[in-house]
């Protein structure tokens, strides 16, 4: 089954079963491995995927699920 992970401050990380990221025409993006992390910070050279950047930025998105 596949998870989604908010990451406190970074990307989210999608992980486990039959997952396809496609942009909005329907055309996939190519994995190179998994799990894999998206980013949230719009910093990324290679987005949609993340590359680290939102460490240099001191991003913050700490959204949590409600109690």
């Amino acid at each position: 089954m596949p998870e989604i992970k908010v990451r406190r401050d970074g990307p989210l990380l999608v992980a486990g079963g039959d997952v396809t990221l496609v942009d909005w025409n329907g055309k996939p993006y190519p994995i190179a491995r998994r799990p894999f992390a998206l980013c949230r910070c719009g910093a990324s050279a290679d987005r949609p995927f993340c590359d680290g950047s939102h460490k240099g930025l001191d991003f913050k998105a700490s959204e949590a699920a409600p109690e």
